[in-house]
């Protein structure tokens, strides 16, 4: 039988691109395949045809043999088509998994890992508390390995037999025309076995509903946001298989005097007008107290102090940020005659000019 042009199968030029070719082919798939057309000897040499066609040309090195040599050539290389139908399944199965949803059906892979339910909850904390780390007690609800039947779902004193219908495999097949697909055992599930008398306590299902308080540790230096992964903390797995994973993430709660940025943290101080121009020694806060602060001479307002090693310690590794002290100069908005004499006097000699005072006080000698 003389075997038709792999390109001509594919309905492709000879200077198609891999992605083309690839694309021909899932339409020839789509097209021709058995389930979509039972009983159609046709449709299946055709779709045989199609998957021949791709197997070589999707290969650079199959391709180039072909194209100088023709189907004689890839023969003198010891390839002649696909010799069954596992080949189809073992070099497309990704191709009709994307198409028909079928997953690991053309693969051995197993038909489920019934691996623990991931769960996630929030927990609020307090700015210092994130600073420097805390413990939290956090109540979660999860499935749980049945302390009754040990999680294998059977009653005490009672067997799990093998499945009869799969016998122990987890898997059927079934066939479609020359194809042999595999399928999850109806009758367990893809377990490969079977409960004859389930525990009454979990109801054959190895696990339990349980509330219990965990103490979450929270590292020093998260910030708001941050979520942490507590390993095999989330719900029990099906019949003894790994439990999941239990994902908090971090709320932190403003602070009322410090802002962050990265591991450092900003905090505003108020000072006088006097203290700002003659220059003073205060006291600021810090994450963990106070601290004396020496104001120079002429410190404007928005003047920025930093504090080397007072801020946020490091999520990641050793070391503090540091603290931002930005100077508010406060301007009175009341004064005494005598303040405000003083300050009449201070801009007289600075040559400032000022208001007046207004015809109240002129009256009022005030």
């Amino acid at each position: 039988m003389i075997k038709r042009d792999y390109y001509e199968v594919l309905e492709v030029p000879r200077t198609a691109s891999e992605d083309e070719i690839k694309k021909a082919y899932r339409k020839m798939a789509l097209k021709y395949h058995p389930d979509r057309n039972p009983g159609d000897k046709q449709a299946e040499e055709n779709f045989k045809a199609a998957s021949e066609a791709y197997e070589v040309l999707r290969d650079q090195q199959k391709r180039q043999v072909y194209d100088q040599f023709g189907h004689a050539g890839l023969e003198g290389r010891g390839y002649h088509g696909f010799a069954g139908t596992e080949d189809v399944f073992s070099a497309f199965g990704d191709i009709f998994g994307e198409m028909f949803g079928f997953g690991d059906i053309f693969g051995a892979g197993r038909a489920g890992s019934g691996h623990g339910r991931d769960l996630g909850y929030e927990i609020e904390i307090g700015f210092k508390e994130a600073a420097f780390g805390t413990q939290v007690p956090l109540k979660v609800e999860r499935a749980e390995t049945c302390s009754t039947c040990n999680g294998s779902g059977a009653a005490p004193g009672t067997n799990i037999k093998r499945c009869p219908t799969c016998q122990g495999a987890g898997q059927v097949s079934r066939t479609h025309g020359f194809f042999s697909i595999r399928t999850t055992c109806p009758r367990c599930h893809g377990e490969g076995q079977m409960i004859e008398k389930p525990c009454p306590a979990c109801n054959g299902l190895g696990m339990q509903k349980k509330e219990n308080t965990l103490q979450i540790k929270v590292p020093a230096g998260v910030e708001h946001g941050n979520r942490l992964r507590l390993k095999g903390e989330g719900e029990a797995g099906v019949h003894g298989a790994p439990a999941g994973d239990l994902y908090v993430v971090i709320r932190v709660k403003d602070d009322p005097v410090f802002t962050r940025h990265g591991d450092h943290v900003v905090c505003k101080v108020p000072v006088s007008f006097t203290q700002a121009a003659l220059g003073a020694e205060i006291e600021v806060p810090t994450l963990e107290g106070t601290t004396t602060l020496k104001i120079l001479r002429g410190t404007p307002t928005g003047k920025v102090f930093q504090l080397y090693g007072l801020g946020i310690p490091h999520l990641h590794g050793s070391g503090r940020g540091d603290e931002m002290v930005q100077i508010e100069v406060q301007v009175p908005t009341k004064l005494t005659p005598e303040q405000e004499e003083l300050l009449r006097k201070l801009a007289e000699i600075s040559g400032e000019q000022v208001n007046k005072k207004g015809i109240f006080q002129r009256l009022t000698g005030s």
